[in-house]
């Protein structure tokens, strides 16, 4: 049992890796051809969300041309980028100035994908004010602003036809904004945080698109190539256009904002997810834009770590994501950080390994036992359990007994899965000697190699209670399998799961010895027995 449990533990980890290799991210955001057309209803009781701005609540046809030719308004320069307005009064470009932002190339590394839609963008529900925006330019009372070391505003103002909109930012060093809309009452628009950032061109399994955090806690998550029709949240104090390492986002404090989320349009992406916020006159908002940082977003608002998407067991993972903050804060090293939790992790579950492993051990020695057991009763099952149950009883074996740490380590695994995936911390995180980024691959494979090594001593070592000929022959090949499929997998993961077939390795070591002295101890006893 504990075989076929460690066989289902690999066989999903094989399906997520043969997942995303099967279903890659898209990547041919670059048509210059690329036109929006949003068709976004909303119908909100203001009861519900008292505190949310009034609603668009008909059916509207907003209309932009996501690769609009832009020119650059103002520069903004933060501790964490390099940022431009373009005379549309969108977030132009963002260029992180942070060294471990590369692309494969090594060049800066720009979340904004200029073909897009972009960060700040306004669209009126009114057809011919909407045309208009699109056409007249922004003015700025600022062409450039350096918010390096304290937080600096800039007003763009734009003129439709004598309906003034303003767009009041102060950018903050740590690159988070406010963002304050002037708008005539009456006036219905919606404000978008753009499109995800289309960095990250991975084939991993993790999410992309939209995440949005209602005020009551609930997370509703809009991946790339899901959403189909429009989809509303009435009261919302989060919203993320969200890639693996980076967002934009808005957010509130206090009080909330209502949502729209609509597939975008762009063409090739019909299906991708695109949010926006619905207002009338007025609205207040805090905005950020770059990686995402769990520290910067705890210390920001902490509603904004759930932007950090670690999967179903989000509930295991934010944990161990603290936990292991906690170590790297004390050791300095994401690598011995790696290490350090998955030996407490071992440490933690080691007193009912234990107990399973002798159970192993005691249902080795008993299964020649078994099987005559079954070759005797094999055609009356009911008498079969029977004698086996007395069997275990006799010796204090449990067949189950071996199986509750393996069932521990699943959970355990995904969480911490996730966690090494998504971590934007073990970006560029060196460990030690050629591993020089945890996020990336080991360039030289040592690592998967070691890993492949440990996992078949481990199997030579472990009681084998398999019968079948065929669980044998898949079970010998699992190490060179899994090898094989670690290779492209992040060191920081490989280097997890390495560390945990060296302490397996260690704990087996140790448990096969302490069987040998229960074995001798119960030889003796019977001995002594038999003399008296």
């Amino acid at each position: 049992m504990n075989k076929r449990l460690l066989l289902a533990v690999v066989l999903s980890v094989l399906v997520l890796t043969i997942y995303g290799y099967m279903f890659p991210q898209k990547s041919n955001l670059n048509d210059k051809n690329n036109t929006t057309t949003q068709n976004i209803t909303k119908n909100i009781d203001s009861k519900k969300a008292p505190s949310a701005p009034t609603t668009i609540n008909k059916t509207s046809t907003i209309k932009a041309p996501a690769s609009s030719s832009s020119k650059i308004l103002v520069n903004v320069d933060t501790n964490k980028y390099k940022l431009t307005i373009d005379n549309l009064g969108r977030i132009n470009s963002v260029v992180l100035k942070e060294k471990k932002y590369k692309t494969n190339d090594g060049k800066p590394l720009n979340l904004i994908n200029p073909n897009t839609i972009k960060p700040l963008e306004i669209r009126y529900k009114d057809e011919n004010l909407n045309n208009l925006a699109f056409s007249i330019d922004y003015k700025s009372n600022k062409s450039n602003i350096d918010a390096n070391s304290a937080p600096k505003d800039v007003v763009l103002e734009q003129n439709l036809n004598g309906k003034i909109v303003k767009k009041i930012i102060k950018f903050y060093p740590d690159g988070h904004y406010d963002i304050k809309i002037e708008a005539p009452k009456g006036v219905e628009y919606l404000i978008t945080p753009g499109f995800r950032p289309t960095v990250d061109k991975s084939m991993y399994l993790v999410v992309r698109g939209v995440i949005v955090r209602e005020a009551n806690g609930v997370i509703d998550t809009f991946e790339s190539g899901d959403i189909k029709e429009i989809k509303t949240i009435d009261s919302a104090n989060v919203v993320s256009a969200t890639d693996r390492y980076y967002a934009t986002l808005f957010y509130k404090k206090s009080g909330v904002f209502s949502t729209v989320v609509a597939p975008s349009g762009i063409k090739g992406y019909e299906t991708e997810p695109i949010a926006f916020i619905s207002a009338n006159g007025n609205l207040d908002l805090e905005g950020y834009v770059g990686p995402k940082e769990w520290k910067l977003f705890s210390k920001l608002d902490p509603k904004l770590t759930d932007v950090i998407e670690f999967g179903w067991f989000t509930f295991l993972a934010k944990p161990f994501f603290k936990i292991m903050l906690k170590i790297y804060e004390f050791v300095g090293n994401w690598g011995w950080a790696i290490v350090l939790f998955t030996i407490l992790v071992k440490i933690v579950l080691f007193p009912l390994s234990y107990k399973g492993l002798m159970s192993m051990q005691k249902l080795k020695d008993l299964a020649p036992k078994m099987k005559e057991i079954r070759e005797k009763y094999g055609k009356d099952p009911a008498k079969m359990n029977q004698q086996m149950m007395a069997l275990y009883q006799k010796h204090g074996a449990n067949p189950m007994g071996g199986c509750l740490p393996m069932l521990l380590q699943i959970p355990i695994f995904f969480a911490l899965y996730r966690v090494l995936l998504n971590a934007d911390e073990l970006q560029g995180a060196p460990w030690i000697l050629w591993i020089q980024d945890l996020s990336r691959q080991d360039p030289y494979f040592v690592l998967p190699i070691l890993m492949g090594l440990t996992m078949y001593i481990q199997q030579k070592i472990t009681p084998n209670t398999m019968t079948d000929p065929m669980q044998q022959k898949i079970f010998q090949f699992l190490p060179v399998v899994m090898t094989i499929f670690f290779v492209t997998f992040p060191s920081g993961l490989v280097l997890y799961w390495l560390t945990n077939n060296i302490l397996t390795i260690a704990q087996q070591i140790y448990i096969n010895k302490a069987y040998e002295k229960y074995k001798e101890k119960v030889k003796n006893k019977k001995k002594n027995s038999s003399e008296s």
